[in-house]
């Protein structure tokens, strides 16, 4: 059953909301690729008149890489933007000179150690085999979170795009068959071809009350932006918030949107 509070067209948006939540690759970017230079300029038009936070799997070092250093704005602009990578498990904003942890919440050596195990476990038990070829590290330490990408951290994005249309079923068997192994933790099925597992309760849900707490805004005046709102998607779990949330296909669906909410 669909939840009423997900919304699929433009024209059902509400365009009074104070802060828009926007996830990070397949909305505001391509999955680890840049920001393009007319998403940038929308973005700037949109931080003139609302706040604007950027959520997503990556590592605060990608947030900079695909989201910072393309907007290349006035430090006004950047007073109105709060990044929270690793699925808010780290808050970051903009100090009028730089960009300041809030925040960090990291794994124990022992509990990584047991997320590494948990995976060994889960290809065994599926007979999954990777790839011969893979590009880059399978699984990432991101510190307070650990990512799994099938074809490796650095893989073209044609790849992952391709992988997602075939395997999406394969990739939610091996979260599912992970997450028993690992009750204690969240484990979400992320991006193109990513895998990603947090402390327990880490989601979209628990990173959109994470911003309203730090950025002090009601719930009533937050709307979410992401592609991957279906149920085992990694944005799904901020539909139980309550709050409007706003499906994406891809960058171009997110450009028109900015567009119907600045009015352009």
């Amino acid at each position: 059953m669909e939840s009423n509070n997900l919304l699929h067209n433009i024209q059902d948006v509400p365009q009074d909301k104070q802060l828009i939540v926007f996830d990070l690759d397949g909305t505001l970017t391509e999955s680890k690729a840049d920001m393009d230079e007319e998403m940038a300029n929308l973005l700037k038009e949109l931080l003139k008149i609302k706040k604007v936070a950027v959520i997503g799997g990556g590592k605060y070092s990608l947030f900079q890489r695909q989201l910072i250093d393309k907007l290349g704005i006035a430090n006004g602009l950047l007073n109105n933007l709060f990044l929270f990578p690793t699925t808010a498990t780290a808050f970051y904003k903009y100090d009028g000179k730089e960009w300041q942890k809030v925040y960090s919440q990291e794994f124990t050596k022992e509990e990584k150690q047991k997320i590494f195990d948990a995976f060994e476990k889960t290809f065994q038990e599926l007979d999954y085999k990777h790839p011969e070829k893979v590009y880059g590290e399978l699984i990432e330490d991101r510190g307070s979170q650990i990512t799994f990408s099938f074809l490796g951290q650095e893989a073209p994005l044609e790849l992952k795009d391709k992988f997602k249309k075939e395997h999406t079923d394969l990739k939610l068997k091996i979260a599912e068959t992970l997450q028993k192994h690992l009750p204690e933790m969240e484990v979400g099925a992320a991006g193109y071809t990513s895998i990603d597992v947090t402390h327990k309760g880490i989601d979209k849900e628990y990173g959109i009350k994470k911003i309203q707490e730090y950025l002090s805004v009601p719930l009533e005046n937050i709307m979410f932006v992401g592609d991957a709102l279906f149920p085992g998607g990694n944005d799904s779990a901020a539909l139980r918030t309550g709050i409007p949330c706003f499906e994406v296909k891809g960058t171009e669906d997110t450009k028109n949107l900015i567009r119907y909410l600045v009015r352009l």
